[in-house]
């Protein structure tokens, strides 16, 4: 398989999402089209004919008899080459320590030029798109904020992301030389504030600041006209951290997932998030240099 990031994802750090459906993860593994009855023949005599010390050649070349079931086959299946392929399971990568990575256990097996395997995991579009789901290089939720640094007990923070850098990005994930390619693609859709204390009032009151579909933003820029008003997106800290310590201020962006393919299937995937914790000092003191 083979996967292509599309356009700029931007600079930056950036990460692999988590399902907001905690019930919901990509495929850890699947089956896919991988050898020709030549390669398999190929493989196997080779071995055969190997100079490899202690007879290993030979050895090794019965066991890939037996994993490729070649006693069904008559000589490897040669009389269907280009007519089909031995399918073999394949783990993701992003999930190879998953248990569930092992699941994928049957040996290898033939399938038909044109025919779709009688096989939950045998790749198709869907499972393409999954697969691409967790290979999505999203950015790390840096926001910006105003005042910049310490906050002050009863003055609002302003909140906002870099429109330049918060953009859909998508992955296409292909098989190659079958024409079969999926492309998923994360489009951010709202930010979540947890200011990391109860004494802290979010804006707005439920912490979640949607994009601007206008312009894809999210949150609004401090300026000195703006001063007085409550900002769109922000949290305002109710208390000094003298005692306590910095507040984790956790900004969390979540990006609705939606899929396409060359077989025309497409739809959508669970919501993903990825967030950023920010330390937050807060004093006491009434006049601030925004």
């Amino acid at each position: 398989m083979k996967k292509t990031v599309n356009g700029n994802p931007g600079s930056g750090k950036s990460g692999a999402l988590t399902p907001k459906d905690t019930n919901w993860t990509p495929p850890a593994c699947w089956y896919e089209p991988k050898f020709s009855p030549k390669e398999v023949k190929s493989l196997i005599e080779g071995l055969e004919k190997s100079k490899f010390p202690f007879n290993i050649g030979p050895i090794m070349s019965k066991a890939y008899k037996a994993l490729f079931q070649t006693d069904k086959y008559e000589d490897y299946n040669m009389a269907k080459q280009g007519k089909g392929m031995f399918w073999t399971s394949v783990i993701n990568p992003a999930r190879k320590d998953d248990p569930e990575a092992m699941s994928c256990d049957k040996p290898p097996f033939w399938v038909d030029e044109g025919q779709t395997p009688d096989e939950p995991l045998a790749v198709s579009p869907e499972i393409l798109a999954q697969y691409a789901y967790d290979e999505l290089p999203v950015p790390d939720t840096d926001i910006t904020m105003s005042p910049d640094g310490k906050q002050t007990v009863n003055v609002d923070t302003w909140v906002w992301l870099d429109k330049a850098r918060f953009k859909p990005v998508s992955v296409t994930a292909s098989l190659p030389d079958t024409g079969l390619s999926a492309t998923t693609t994360a489009k951010p859709v709202s930010l979540t504030l947890e200011p990391g204390t109860k004494d802290a009032e979010v804006h707005p009151a439920s912490g979640s600041c949607p994009i601007n579909q206008k312009d894809g933003s999210i949150g609004t820029p401090y300026s000195e006209d703006k001063e007085g008003q409550t900002p769109p997106c922000g949290v305002t800290y109710l208390r000094s951290t003298a005692n306590s310590g910095p507040h984790k201020l956790k900004a969390t962006l979540t990006w609705e997932i939606s899929w396409t393919s060359t077989t025309g299937e497409g739809g959508k995937l669970p919501s993903g998030s990825f967030g950023t914790t920010t330390d937050i000092t807060v004093q006491e003191v009434q006049s601030i240099n925004r």
